[in-house]
């Protein structure tokens, strides 16, 4: 009998704990809290330097979180009020929200059916004159098609923004991604694999947008001006020295987190192949780094008969913690709220921004029928944590007809 039934679950022990955490995090805690310095001090400067090697870009700034450091890009690339920016539709709220803030339009585009990240084509079909960026998000840690989208930005002269905020330590055809587009931004927010709590960052190569970034990100100022002197418009965006000694410690974790999440994932993978109903995400083997931060499979509703929803509830009484995910992007009210008596017009709309009409099918369908989400600190457990993972989703499966 299914646990959702009155049943035992089959698992009853905790997946592995976030974050983690141990003396060494402690102790840089500790020693910023003595020092005197608690900002812009040598825990900031070094995990800059850290971080932007780490991530194989040329240059590197760290934001007060993943959100400050999208709008810090878009400032750094020369966003005006009107510009259109093509983000994908299945996404944290923030990749689209961090282009409203800077006065930008949100352009909505489809997804791929294989691997949940922007699709090229709905990305070519959605560019106007207006356009001044694509934001390539890498969901769940998978990259997504930087050379289709690097291609679709040198054609039209605009710029590639790539959201890693779930990517920390991916790579895409044997490079670290972030520095890929002309700039990358991360994110250090207490879910993500690479955490403290709060926290951003922005990579690039082009060491002109690296010093609009690190003027905006610090009130304005100039690298080589006086304190009180800005050329530019910026707003404090900064990291503290807490964050960055904490993430100093993390960032000392992640390559071996990254490998056993590495090393799960193609267990449980290779177990749910097996599994009618089941489809794990499609690969492309331009990934030579998946970081995971989600594990995404897809359920066959047509397949079991029973409900994705339905599904999830009692995979989750198993013992198997997990979730439907995102919901469209477009769909949420804050975009149609903020455009309702906009004065700004946009080419794609033809007119005044409407996102009542917007639809991404595959988005869609993905939302509503056939993600299914396990979080990054599951892939740190054991084969056996895994093949629980596999039994669980079995057990609900083979006995689907108690809950028809």
């Amino acid at each position: 009998m299914l646990a959702l039934n009155g049943g035992s679950p089959l698992r009853n022990s905790p997946f592995p704990s976030w974050p983690i955490y141990g003396h060494g995090e402690e102790e840089a805690l500790l020693a910023v809290l003595h020092s005197d310095r608690w900002f812009l001090a040598e825990h900031t400067e070094r995990f800059e330097r850290d971080f932007t090697a780490f991530q194989e870009a040329k240059f590197g700034i760290a934001t007060s979180n993943g959100t400050t450091a999208l709008q810090v890009a878009l400032s750094a690339i020369g966003i005006r009020p009107g510009d259109e920016v093509i983000v994908p539709a299945y996404t944290f709220i923030a990749t689209a929200g961090a282009v409203v803030a800077s006065g930008g339009i949100p352009i909505f585009a489809d997804i791929d059916p294989n691997t949940y990240n922007i699709a090229p084509q709905s990305v070519a079909n959605a560019i106007t004159e207006k356009t001044l960026a694509i934001i390539g998000v890498h969901i769940g840690g998978c990259p997504c098609d930087l050379d289709a989208l690097s291609t679709l930005a040198a054609d039209h002269q605009i710029h590639l923004i790539e959201d890693a905020a779930q990517a920390h330590a991916a790579a895409w055809k044997g490079r670290r991604v972030g520095a890929i587009g002309h700039l990358g931004t991360f994110s250090f927010q207490a879910s993500k694999n690479l955490c403290a709590g709060e926290g951003g960052f922005i990579t690039t190569d082009d060491e002109a947008l690296a010093e609009r970034a690190w003027s905006v990100h610090n009130c304005g100022r100039s690298r080589t001006g006086a304190w009180y002197e800005h050329p530019l418009i910026g707003s404090n965006y900064r990291i503290s020295e807490f964050h960055a000694a904490l993430l100093l410690r993390q960032l000392e974790r992640l390559e071996a987190q990254t490998a056993r999440r590495t090393e799960n994932s193609a267990l449980l993978t290779s177990l749910l192949h097996q599994i009618e109903g089941i489809a794990p995400m499609g690969e492309d083997e331009r990934t030579t780094t998946h970081a995971h931060h989600l594990y995404i499979f897809r359920y066959q509703a047509e397949s079991t008969g029973l409900a994705r929803d339905r599904f999830i509830e009692a995979l989750s009484a198993e013992g198997i913690p997990c979730s439907s995910g995102y919901r469209p992007l477009y769909r949420e009210a804050a975009f149609t709220t903020h455009f309702m008596n906009s004065p700004l017009s946009s080419p794609y709309f033809q007119g005044r921004p409407d996102y009542s009409g917007v639809s991404c099918p595959v988005t869609e369908h993905a939302c509503a029928r056939e993600a299914v989400w396990l979080t990054q600190n599951m892939l740190l457990g054991t084969a056996d944590d895994m093949r629980d993972i596999a039994s669980a989703i079995n057990k609900v499966l083979n006995n689907a007809v108690e809950l028809l």
